[in-house]
């Protein structure tokens, strides 16, 4: 069963982005997940603008490049253990994660970055908050949590090759999950 420590929120308020800062581990926790599984394992294609020379290999100027975030991602000589689930990783060392460090590049970078990069990170982490602090999460009934198959269907965007299922519990109070009206 997976939870989320109550400490910094509490169980009587739902999870805010003003919450962000005083929640590294969440911060870790969403880099190792776009770490793993990035959204665009391949990036978006660029156009080489001039004749370069990447790793010893020429590029003609006009060829269609890839950028295989994939690999980067689990690269051993990049990462320790690059196969490992590690948020811990992300508290060790500062990664930047939108563009400015080439070890992780889940929204690409430079004049090609996501324009909404910080808005899909805030997302992630915010979406991610609250379903760890609203629900307590289980394998459906009879399955084996080792049985999850995390493998991932090859394409231009990620998806796994198997639907996760879970078993969702509320945990906080009932007043919280009701819909609040916009003022």
């Amino acid at each position: 069963m997976i939870s989320f420590d109550c400490q910094v929120v509490g169980q009587n308020r739902v999870v805010t982005e003003a919450d962000f800062p005083k929640l590294p581990y969440l911060q870790a926790l969403c880099k190792e997940a776009l770490r793993l599984h990035p959204p665009t394992p391949l990036m978006l294609p660029h156009k080489a603008t001039e004749r370069v020379k990447i790793a010893g290999f020429d590029v003609p100027k006009g060829s269609i490049v890839h950028c295989n975030v994939y690999a980067i991602s689990r690269d051993p000589t990049i990462w320790k253990e690059p196969l490992v689930f590690r948020p811990e990783r992300f508290l060790e060392e500062d990664i930047d994660i939108k563009g400015h460090d080439f070890r992780l590049l889940p929204f690409g970078a430079g004049r090609r970055v996501c324009p909404g990069a910080q808005l899909g990170l805030n997302m992630v982490q915010l979406m991610l908050a609250r379903l760890l602090h609203q629900f307590s999460w289980s394998p459906p009934p009879g399955m084996d949590p080792e049985s999850i198959d995390m493998t991932e269907r090859p394409g231009v965007v990620t998806f796994m090759s198997k639907p996760l299922e879970a078993v969702a519990r509320p945990r906080l109070s009932a007043t919280l999950y009701e819909r609040q009206q916009q003022s």
